[in-house]
């Protein structure tokens, strides 16, 4: 259960979460932070929860220097074939390696779910910023206002159970923005922005959903073969209305982005 719970990938998964996963979910949310975070040519910036490195790599293409930081080897040996440009270091949020007021600005995009301190990790990524400097922060809006995987979850959850549906459930724990907040404030950063634009999840099929969600996921550890033979089947029926006569997939997928400047 922990990489479930901390959104901890295989080295496999991880590469499945590059090839469909950026595409078809996390790509679009990229260039929005760094508008938020206001990253301009010759910026300090640390990406923090780096993944495979979608948000460094849109930093770095607008001139900044940036360091990518992941917990998770497996998406990091991911972020350094395709950007070895960048320096990528693996290390958690919660204890950052670097001097305060390292960074003009700090970011970290569908992360924050996924730390065990989340106060802790928020104060260390404040620490680390420069007095002006811009915090921002994705998070997922809540399941209940993201309807695709609001099927989905119910989909295995009815199939196996809650802790199989829990790995889904987990990038959605943090769509109140009043416990955004909350978080902010505690960690020493009051009166953040949150906007919650709306992106769109898409699929070629229902069938490349599933394994994207599988395949690309903490779950691909948790679900075998026959189980994920039986996913497919039941999604084909019951995600039906997800896709558009031609078979592809899509909708609505808001996120809060959250940001705070450092005073």
């Amino acid at each position: 259960m922990e990489a479930i719970e901390t959104g901890q990938l295989s080295s496999s998964a991880a590469e499945v979460y590059e090839e469909f996963f950026v595409p078809a979910l996390f790509g679009e949310w990229s260039p929005r932070l760094c508008e938020a975070a206001k990253v301009a040519a010759g910026n300090d910036m640390l990406d923090v929860a780096c993944g495979t490195g979608s948000l460094a790599r849109e930093a770095a293409r607008r001139g900044a220097a940036v360091i990518g930081l992941d917990r998770n080897a497996g998406m990091l040996a991911v972020a350094r074939r395709l950007a070895p440009e960048i320096d990528w270091r693996e290390g958690r949020a919660e204890g950052l390696p670097f001097d305060d007021g390292r960074f003009d600005a700090v970011g970290s995009q569908f992360g924050l779910m996924f730390f065990e301190d989340r106060v802790k990790a928020l104060a260390e990524m404040g620490r680390v910023l420069r007095p002006g400097g811009r915090l921002t922060v994705a998070v997922w809006d809540s399941l209940e206002r993201t309807p695709g995987y609001r099927a989905m979850v119910g989909l295995l959850q009815r199939l196996f159970g809650e802790e199989i549906a829990a790995g889904l459930r987990a990038p959605f724990v943090l769509g109140e923005p009043a416990e955004l907040r909350g978080l902010f404030a505690a960690a020493g950063l009051p009166d953040p922005r949150i906007d919650t634009p709306v992106g769109a999840a898409r699929f070629p099929s229902i069938e490349d959903w599933v394994r994207t969600d599988v395949k690309g996921w903490t779950l691909a550890d948790a679900i075998d073969d026959a189980q994920y033979a039986e996913l497919q089947r039941a999604a084909q029926d019951e995600l039906r209305d997800f896709a558009a006569a031609d078979g592809s997939v899509r909708f609505d997928s808001p996120a809060h982005i959250v940001t705070a400047v450092k005073g």
